[in-house]
């Protein structure tokens, strides 16, 4: 990695992306983070104070070219590109007998073709700095859930992290998997409310995040599931 690293995250305005923008900036790396809503991204940056090591570009995760112009946005402005974190999804909330077919086409296409179109567009920077990708799963994508449609996707990303990592390995690229349980953000509102039982906030995955990002070269962190404790699952 560079001495200045720089990293790139969808879905970086709110929760578990912005957490680890802060996490990274404090650790002096430059930052672009990507999201759909042009005013909750210039929001966060404004939090921030707006600071010259981050950079905000509105765009769809699952739209090619909004993926690649935001990777080479990053690699103009800031030189290189030493690590992705693919963190842009959402969960309909519902399942396949009685779910909305339409709500699931577009979740399918952030949770699962948004992850692919990034590393499709980064990796031959990411090549360059033998740098990182991160994938954010779910619990949702090791265990089984009844008619969950969210859950397959999430399956989806995991077996995404593990075909891309075997892909990349002889690069020096490393790639993680990180699969959160319940944690404290935006995503449930769609749901109508957090469940009610143990939860994680978005610091405490952006911790993990982050460490797997900062591990020193030679050192490859595959997987990590984080639940909440107790957690039913």
């Amino acid at each position: 990695m560079s001495e200045t690293p720089v990293a790139l995250i969808t879905g970086g305005g709110s929760g578990i992306g912005a957490a680890t923008a802060r996490g990274l900036l404090n650790l002096g790396y430059r930052v672009t983070v990507t999201g759909r809503g042009e005013a909750r991204l210039r929001g966060f940056a404004e939090e921030l104070g707006s600071p010259p090591e981050l950079l905000t570009i509105a765009g769809d995760a699952a739209d090619y070219e909004s993926v690649q112009a935001a990777v080479t946005a990053s690699v103009e402005a800031f030189g290189c590109l030493d690590a992705v974190v693919a963190n842009a999804g959402f969960a309909s909330f519902d399942d396949i007998t009685d779910g909305d077919p339409a709500l699931w086409r577009d979740m399918v296409l952030t949770n699962v073709l948004g992850p692919a179109l990034l590393i499709r567009a980064a990796l031959p920077a990411l090549k360059e700095t033998r740098g990182r990708i991160v994938l954010i799963g779910s619990v949702a994508g090791v265990v089984y859930s009844p008619g969950n449609i969210y859950g397959a996707t999430k399956w989806a990303v995991t077996g995404m992290a593990e075909n891309t990592r075997r892909l990349v390995t002889g690069d020096g690229v490393g790639v993680t998997l990180v699969n959160p349980g319940a944690t404290e953000t935006a995503f449930f509102d769609a749901g109508g409310g957090p469940p009610d039982r143990a939860m994680m906030t978005p610091e405490h995955i952006a911790g993990a995040i982050i460490w797997a990002l900062t591990q020193p070269p030679g050192v490859d962190v595959n997987t990590l599931t984080i639940r909440p404790s107790p957690s039913p699952l």
